[in-house]
């Protein structure tokens, strides 16, 4: 079974045959099996080269790369042999289609505004007026005429669901309002580290499809990122990210000493990570039973079902519906 590698420490990381090795400062080499790994995740100060890419492209595993405060900076992504060119003008024609971008667009964010409020309706009483108020903003996306408007319709709901966090965290972490670039505390750095890791997630589960990552429907299409990506986090950050914070601190496993402040600039230290990291990977090799599927897939293979509807959906063969958990 395919697994991600996490890599922490200062080191080397190079090819000797045809296996993958990774060497720390005291010139320690440990193997790393390449014919089982779908992802490589650096968080520490490691060297490669070409010849490392190689490797990496022969066995089709992808390069994240993340700097010193732990936050996302790039991808290696290898060459994609699944690459549909029928596909790619299909995904164009409804992005170039307002109509049809405004669909799609609408949809994603109705995935997302779906699992904030389970995340609050989890609270019972305490959170019903922000449910409501949130219904009653997302209703009003049957009506945006436009992407901006879309947008700030999200952004609204997104404002109500950070204002009840109060009532959904333990008292240990304070919370004030959502704060990014740089994040400002510990709840803040959170989210950020947790969401920067959906987006890689969901960048790998796109790249084993026929999409292009770079042609997206709520985010505007950019040069320097995979905005469908983006897009399709939307559905997943307050359905998998959210509670696994909302359960790390509320039982906990990550405390204020897990965290560094370098002049309001707060993020998760290398141990914070390491609980962050394990708790997210054990979550996405996790199964359930799919309703539609009548088996149990793991949530990171539901990632890339959402892929494979889009897809359907693009081509003209089944409409698509965002994922919505229904227990």
């Amino acid at each position: 079974m395919s697994r991600d590698v996490f890599i922490f420490s200062t080191g080397k990381l190079h090819r000797k045959h045809n296996t993958l090795y990774f060497t720390d400062e005291e010139g320690k080499s440990s193997p790393l099996p390449v014919e089982q790994t779908e992802n490589l995740h650096l968080f520490g100060n490691v060297d490669f080269n070409t010849s490392l890419l190689h490797i990496l492209t022969q066995h089709d595993v992808r390069l994240h790369v993340y700097n010193y405060y732990g936050y996302y900076d790039g991808t290696y992504y290898p060459r994609n042999s699944r690459i549909s060119g029928y596909t790619t003008v299909r995904q164009s024609e409804n992005y170039l289609d307002l109509n049809k971008r405004l669909y799609l667009a609408k949809a994603f964010v109705q995935g997302g505004i779906h699992h904030m409020i389970r995340n609050l309706r989890k609270s019972g009483d305490e959170t019903k007026s922000h449910v409501d108020t949130i219904n009653a903003t997302a209703s009003l996306l049957d009506h945006a005429s436009n992407i901006p408007a879309v947008m700030g319709l999200e952004g609204q709901c997104r404002q109500v669901y950070y204002g009840a966090f109060p009532l959904l965290i333990k008292k240990s972490f304070t919370w004030v309002s959502r704060t990014k670039r740089p994040p400002q505390d510990p709840l803040n750095a959170l989210i950020s580290f947790g969401n920067g890791l959906m987006y890689t997630t969901v960048v790998s589960e796109i790249y084993k499809t026929m999409l292009d990552p770079s042609i997206s429907y709520l985010h505007e299409p950019s040069s320097k990122r995979f905005s469908l990506s983006l897009d399709i986090a939307e559905i997943f950050k307050p359905f998998i990210i959210d509670p696994l914070i909302f359960n790390l601190v509320n039982n906990r496993r990550i405390q204020e000493k897990h965290f560094e402040n370098a002049e309001g600039f707060v993020y998760l230290n290398e141990d914070g990570r390491k609980i962050f990291l394990a708790a997210f990977d054990e979550k996405m090799k996790s199964t359930f039973k799919h309703r539609k599927l009548k088996r149990n897939v793991s949530y990171r293979y539901l990632i890339r079902l959402e892929a494979y509807k889009l897809i359907k959906h693009v081509i003209g063969d089944e409409k698509y519906k965002p994922f919505k958990a229904w227990w």
